[in-house]
């Protein structure tokens, strides 16, 4: 089992590790919806119990599949996160034996932005009626900011002022969802909302890691403030640590093939790994949670083999002595928090 973290202020507790479910939405490749079922139920039993999907994850063939196996427990056992800003339409044009998004999908929909007062209603409705389930927990604002939008930011942006966050603080409200937030991979936009309304959370992607440490600077301290907790997605920087650099291959960081001063980067933290006989995904997925602001930390798994790889990665006893040498050599930052000091 794991200890539970409160998100921002407010009732919804979620686990240390967290599920997270772009996988089971065919991300790259197929899984049989046997093998989803299975994946779900081995991360219940194990003790996970936050669950976070998305329609864009397999244009809704993710939320289908959460849904299925939650709806089958007690609500107690379980909280479930989605996002909204993206409408699903139906395609009868849809290459559902291709690729679409990233995804692997017999979905036959495509997906628009919309981040209005009504988008952000009917993406939640819709998202009630996939998953099969009557209430959401958290409800994230997907994709919002530069780094997705880049010169339509501002267009989308102004959606969200003029009646999105209404439509979200109106279901908080009605107790419809108990937590509002964003799932993004900036730090920017994070802080532009804190001057919109209440964010219960931020679903940040990599931007905050053993690679990543800026967010100390202004971000984090920030969240403290405002109150709201972080959901790490991303904690291996797009695989970079999780594979390591030095067993061949390409390895990959931020979505794309690593430069050299990154593989450079890695390699010298993977020796101070082998030093100590520590798994560099182990430290990986338990740095983050050494900061108070950071709640749960949600890997993507799509398998049962890598649930249960990924729960001894992050319960493998890490000693004291080895973030001291990686702060000694110049590889973490002297003011990062510790998960070993929490």
């Amino acid at each position: 089992m794991f200890k539970n973290r409160q998100i921002g202020n407010t009732a919804v507790k979620v686990s240390e590790l967290g599920f997270g479910a772009a996988s089971l939405g065919n991300l790259y490749k197929k899984i049989s919806d046997d093998e989803a079922q299975k994946t779900l139920h081995t991360a219940l039993s194990l003790g996970i119990n936050l669950f976070d999907t998305a329609p864009r994850y397999g244009l809704g063939l993710s939320e289908r599949r959460v849904g299925d196996v939650l709806r089958t427990r007690a609500k107690s056992d379980y909280v479930i996160s989605t996002k909204a800003g993206r409408i699903l339409t139906p395609d009868r044009n849809a290459k559902v034996d291709e690729l679409r998004y990233g995804f692997d999908t017999p979905m036959p929909f495509d997906a628009h932005y919309d981040y209005t007062y009504d988008g952000i209603m009917r993406s939640f409705e819709d998202s009630i009626q996939r998953l099969g389930l009557a209430e959401i927990d958290i409800l994230l604002v997907h994709d919002i900011g530069v780094d997705t939008h880049g010169d339509k930011d501002s267009y989308y942006y102004q959606q969200l002022i003029s009646g999105g966050y209404k439509a979200l603080d109106e279901l908080r409200q009605q107790g419809l969802i108990k937590a509002v937030g964003l799932g993004v991979n900036e730090t920017e936009v994070c802080e532009r909302v804190m001057g919109l309304g209440q964010f219960d959370c931020f679903l940040l992607a990599g931007r905050y890691s053993l690679l990543e440490q800026d967010a100390l600077d202004s971000f984090l301290p920030k969240c403290q403030q405002y109150g709201a907790s972080i959901i790490l997605g991303g904690p291996y920087n797009s695989g970079i640590l999780a594979t390591g650099v030095q067993n061949g291959g390409v390895p990959h960081y931020n979505y794309e093939p690593a430069p050299t001063d990154i593989i450079t980067k890695v390699s010298k933290i993977e020796d101070i790994c082998k030093e100590f006989a520590v798994p560099l995904a182990a430290a990986a997925l338990q740095f983050p949670l050494g900061h108070d602001a950071v709640a749960t930390v949600i890997p993507g798994m799509g398998s049962e083999s890598r649930v249960s790889k990924t729960v001894e990665l992050f319960k493998h006893e890490i000693p004291d002595e080895f973030w001291s040498s990686l702060i000694q050599a110049g590889l973490l930052r002297e003011d990062a928090p510790l998960p070993n000091k929490r």
